[in-house]
């Protein structure tokens, strides 16, 4: 009887090991298959729902540059926690996070730092600092804040991190200059619409800001998941001591007096104005000083990556003057109020700053004069609205003043609207 049983235990043994075996390649051919016809996501299904960001330990890279050692390192510095938790262990539940995006104008960033220490309410939100390459004199200035809770974040393919690299986003070796015809040298690149090819310092404007607007909103861990407001400013806003106050006053009104605002400012959308001064709250064109908005209009901008990524201008705002919000169908206003709690300040444009030929050597000098009133609220809730309709700027039809023409560049752009998001984008026309 004994006999008897061993080869039948053997069988069966064998028989469930045969099963298992079938039924796995049976599953690894149907997932092949899944994926040899599952088509690409096609650019125009940016206008479609996205699957929700996941964990930064997953980011896919497919289609980003290969990254040299400090783009590695500067990527690794963008996870760690922020500084300042001793002092300031816990955010204001209302509170609205900070922006500051810089690139390399040490003498601007010391004043725009003062500026915010003296800013009421600063204490109780997180300030995160964007960096456009690596600069060891901004990057000690950031270091040095005390006042609240600050994340250091850096662009980890800028072209400045690259410039020794010999390799995209810096320049190559084989790279086009100027209006070289590339048929004629042989060299490699795409002219914009004027016949210029890439300079790799002034497309990184442009590129940091989208990659920075990716990352706050679904890539940093502090907040990926934040749906509320975020401000942001840039390394030449001076900002008054009411600002913060202020603005969360205009959030909180923003859904009861303008509901089709989008954004909330301090500042005039003419750089040139201090306010009006009137007992009125003021609708206008969505400006580039002080501006914040939520994460509905987040994914409104980030599903038009495509109208963003493809238009000839190496500004990000001209950008989304003259093509993004246009697209929206609708006036995109802000509301903010009738006296600026911030004022743009800077003679240099932000990348000329240290280190190069010609720069502009601003010694950050500015003559603000901040009052009594500038230190305390100005918003009142009483208020009724003023619209601005038919302002000047630049809107649909403007065709761009070109620098962005490269296809690499383009394609980059799209693949930083991608990097945290699970789903493919098609190669660019």
């Amino acid at each position: 009887m004994g006999n008897y049983k061993k080869p039948r235990l053997k069988d069966a043994a064998l028989s469930r090991l045969i099963s298992l075996v079938l039924v796995t390649l049976l599953a690894v051919l149907l997932l092949v298959c899944s994926l040899r016809t599952s088509p690409e996501i096609a650019l125009n299904d940016f206008d479609d729902e996205w699957n929700e960001s996941y964990n930064s330990s997953e980011l896919e890279k497919s289609g980003l540059p290969l990254q040299n050692e400090l783009s590695i390192k500067l990527e690794r510095q963008n996870r760690l926690p922020p500084r300042n938790l001793d002092l300031y262990p816990n955010l204001a539940k209302d509170h609205i996070t900070i922006v500051l995006y810089v690139h390399n104008r040490p003498q601007y960033l010391q004043v725009v730092v003062q500026t915010l220490s003296q800013v009421v309410g600063i204490s109780e939100t997180l300030l995160i600092v964007s960096h456009d390459g690596f600069f060891e004199e901004m990057n000690k200035i950031v270091e040095g804040i005390k006042f609240c809770q600050v994340k250091q974040i850096f662009a980890p393919y800028s072209p400045h991190v690259f410039s020794e690299s010999n390799s995209f986003p810096g320049v190559s070796s084989n790279d086009c200059e100027g209006k070289d015809d590339a048929a004629k040298k042989p060299c490699s690149g795409n002219p914009d619409q004027y016949g210029n090819h890439r300079s790799p310092k002034i497309v990184s404007l442009k590129h940091h800001w989208w990659w920075m607007m990716n990352t706050v909103w679904d890539g940093l861990e502090e907040t990926r998941e934040h749906s509320r407001h975020i401000l942001f400013i840039e390394e030449d806003h001076f900002i008054f001591p009411n600002a913060y106050r202020n603005l969360q006053i205009l959030v909180s009104l923003k859904s009861k007096k303008c509901p089709d605002c989008y954004a909330a400012n301090l500042a005039p959308c003419d750089v040139n104005s201090r306010g009006e001064g009137w007992n009125s709250l003021v609708a206008e064109r969505m400006g580039n000083v002080g501006y914040s908005f939520n994460r509905t209009i987040w994914r409104k901008i980030h599903k038009k990556a495509k109208e963003f990524c493809f238009f000839d201008d190496y500004n990000w705002d001209i950008t989304m003057w003259a093509t993004v919000y246009p697209s929206f169908g609708s006036p995109v206003y802000t509301l903010r109020g009738p006296r600026t709690s911030a004022v743009h300040f800077g003679k240099c444009g932000l990348h000329q700053g240290q280190g190069q030929s010609g720069a502009c050597m601003d010694n950050g000098l500015v003559n603000i004069q901040v009052q009594d009133i500038d230190k305390v609220p100005t918003i009142r809730s009483e208020w009724d609205v003023h619209v601005y309709e038919h302002q000047p700027g630049y809107k649909a039809g403007f065709k761009g003043w070109g620098g962005w023409g490269d296809n690499r560049d383009r394609q980059l752009c799209l693949n930083f609207a991608r990097m945290y998001h699970l789903f493919n984008v098609s190669p660019s026309p």
